[in-house]
């Protein structure tokens, strides 16, 4: 028992040692790190508001507002700890080995970050553009500093890292897409009426793109057929349903139009005396 209390004696004036010799500095330290957070705040609304008024990218406002508070928290935290008559050093030295390491373990995250960067300040595309990049299409649904989010006409969502976007072929046609159809007709056919039939059902259609002009002409000269290309935007969120349609509709037009087309033919030409002796 006696020892116990001996101990707690002990631990008592340890304390009050402690705190007598250590309490203006702990108030100190306490002090400075609640300042550097209140600032902090205030730093941030401040960066935030400036940048935004540039007419900065939101998200990388965002970023950068928050990167500055907490370089501001992290430099209130090293006065606080040197108050404290802590040594700061093996704490910078271990920040500096963990971030190698963390830089090593997580260097394609790093590329995906920067590229998203890159994006935002570049502004290749924007929300609501359609984008084709490594044959995947889609619409752009939203876009983070590390991926981008696409959509495609079956309601599908593409995520895409965003390293992906840079230094590779993006190709950006906004609102729309491209399609591109044809069909053979017989070289007796009258070729100027096959076109124009291709062209009312392109006009008639209500999802071909206007803002476009729809192209219809003669792609090439085949064996049994000349071919007639045609070439129409529709919106991204319509292209397959639109293309079969307009398919269809073509094919319809051009039968009752009496306009043939065609399957493969070859002609054959006997020449001389083909009795075999047998």
């Amino acid at each position: 028992m006696d020892k116990d209390l001996e101990d707690v004696s002990k631990f008592y004036n340890i304390m009050v040692e402690f705190f007598a010799n250590y309490s203006l500095q702990i108030v100190g330290a306490l002090i400075i790190l609640i300042i550097g957070i209140i600032v902090s705040k205030y730093v941030q609304k401040f960066v935030l508001k400036i940048l935004l008024n540039n007419n900065i990218d939101e998200t990388l406002s965002g970023f950068v507002s928050n990167f500055v508070r907490f370089l501001v928290v992290a430099m209130m935290a090293i006065l606080a700890l040197g108050k404290l008559g802590i040594s700061i050093a093996p704490f910078i030295a271990a920040l500096g080995a963990l971030s190698l390491t963390a830089g090593l373990a997580l260097q394609g995250s790093v590329s995906n970050f920067a590229a998203g960067i890159i994006l935002v300040i570049t502004k290749p595309f924007k929300i609501g553009d359609t984008i084709t990049i490594n044959d995947v299409y889609g619409e752009v649904e939203d876009i983070k500093l590390s991926y981008t989010v696409l959509v495609n006409e079956d309601g599908e969502q593409i995520t895409i890292p965003n390293k992906y976007m840079i230094g590779d072929v993006l190709v950006n046609s906004f609102s729309f897409r491209v399609v591109e159809g044809s069909v053979g007709v017989a070289y007796n056919s009258d070729i100027d009426k096959a076109i124009s039939c291709i062209k009312n059902v392109l006009e008639s259609e209500k999802d071909v793109s206007d803002d476009n002009e729809s192209i219809v002409g003669i792609e090439k000269f085949n064996d049994s057929s000349i071919d007639i290309a045609y070439r129409y935007w529709v919106p991204t969120k319509s292209f397959f349903k639109t293309q079969y349609e307009v398919n269809l509709k073509v094919l319809n037009a051009l039968n009752n139009s009496k306009i043939t087309i065609p399957f493969p033919q070859r002609e054959i030409k006997i020449i001389g005396d083909n009795n075999v002796s047998k």
